[in-house]
């Protein structure tokens, strides 16, 4: 049986005290805001003040960074990384071996492959705002409610 209380010592010698998620048993760090019904695997950590949403599926060795957010009905495979401070869209699907660099931005709805890298900053908009700016047409004029279509 695991404890419900993990500490951990960095480099530096600061300890940082961990509590288990009742949900898969991932660890969770000081001021970490989980949904109780979003699994936790339980080798993963969700760092301080990071937020993770409802109905959402973290895998087994993944690390959520500080202040990271993670919308609702989003599954993260085993062994993901997403960085500080990064956003994650609602039923966004990140593959495992991933990474998600610092403050990267994912649009709502996005899946991205195993071992997918977004770089630190980056923004991923979501299927269907890409969708909406690639079919409007650069410095034509929109009159009315839509486009309109030749015949």
């Amino acid at each position: 049986m695991s404890r419900n209380i993990e500490v951990v010592e960095d480099d530096a010698g600061r300890t940082t005290t961990y509590h288990r998620h009742p949900n898969g048993g991932g660890l969770l760090g000081p001021r970490a805001l989980v949904e109780e019904n979003t699994y936790i695997g339980a080798t993963t950590y969700i760092e301080a003040d990071a937020r993770i949403g409802s109905h959402c599926r973290i895998g087994r060795g993944s690390w959520i960074d500080r202040q990271a957010t993670v919308g609702d009905h989003v599954v993260i495979e085993d062994n993901v990384y997403v960085g500080r401070g990064a956003s994650l869209g609602n039923r966004v699907h990140i593959g495992r071996h991933s990474r998600i660099g610092a403050g990267a931005r994912i649009g709502h709805g996005l899946r991205l492959h195993g071992d997918s890298i977004v770089p630190a900053g980056t923004h991923v908009p979501d299927p269907a705002a890409a969708h909406h700016r690639a079919s409007a047409r650069p410095g034509k004029q929109s009159h009315g409610r839509g486009p309109r279509m030749a015949a």
